[in-house]
């Protein structure tokens, strides 16, 4: 059986590039609900149905595990899909405590980058509630780079003027770690490092995600560790991807 990867669109991708590196034998089902990407301006309601409805459709190709590669999704989501199905279910979050035991003694911020809707969440309000005391962490929504990277576009020209203009409003100098709050926003990691100072670490919660996704896998008796793994079929809203060219820019992304 399969692992099931499900997204808004490619940006889980960035989590199973390192499911791939740390559980090679084992073969994915990569689910993007390109129908409805972006989740972050749209209801719970809205994301909740899409989610369920994608969760159904992977169920019946076969699926022994599943990592909600999407914050947004995760937040909405996570809680009634343990409810109804009893294989392991994996979400993101924000990887804001390590975030700020990392700057608990620098006296240093946080910055969190995510989607509006994740933000916006009881979930993540209570997450930050949880890990700080000093009120050191800020927010801020992003939605442009999840449009950038479902069209495609890395260009530097294009998107270091926008993540410059975003962050105008900081003073970088005070933070010390920011935080990829959604897992589109690790593709564009290059750019990040363009604009950032020195001083200021990139974190997300993908390497973090996958080795509690292992842990469970062997704790259920469910890891395969021989055989010929490594495949990966995509997913596009329910549709088996065909398209060459876009198999290849996929296949670029795990690289």
């Amino acid at each position: 059986m399969h692992i099931g990867f499900f997204d808004s669109g490619i940006g889980g991708l960035s989590v199973l590039k390192e499911a791939l590196q740390l559980l090679p034998s084992e073969n994915y089902l990569y689910y993007a609900d390109t129908r409805h990407v972006p989740y972050g301006p749209k209801s719970r309601e809205e994301v909740r149905g899409y989610v369920f409805e994608a969760v159904d459709f992977l169920v019946q190709q076969g699926i022994k595990a599943l990592v909600i590669a999407c914050n947004t999704a995760t937040i909405v989501t996570v809680s009634d899909l343990r409810k109804k199905y009893g294989f392991p279910i994996i979400g993101m979050e924000p990887a804001v405590k390590p975030a700020v035991e990392k700057n608990k003694k620098n006296h240093k911020r946080v910055l969190v980058l995510a989607t509006e809707l994740a933000l916006k969440g009881e979930k993540y309000r209570s997450l930050v509630a949880k890990v700080e005391g000093r009120h050191i962490v800020d927010s801020l929504p992003l939605p442009e780079l999840v449009e950038f990277a479902e069209s495609y576009v890395f260009d530097e020209s294009i998107v270091v003027p926008c993540l410059k203009e975003k962050l105008s409003g900081f003073d970088l100098e005070q933070y010390g770690t920011v935080v990829l709050g959604c897992t589109h926003f690790p593709l564009f990691k290059a750019h990040f490092n363009k604009i950032l100072p020195p001083h200021i670490d990139l974190i997300d919660g993908s390497l973090g995600t996958v080795r509690h996704l292992k842990n469970l896998l062997e704790e259920k008796g469910l890891l395969e560790m021989t055989g010929d793994g490594g495949k990966v079929s995509f997913y596009a809203s329910g549709i088996l991807e065909t398209d060459t060219e876009k198999l290849n820019k996929l296949h670029a992304l795990l690289r």
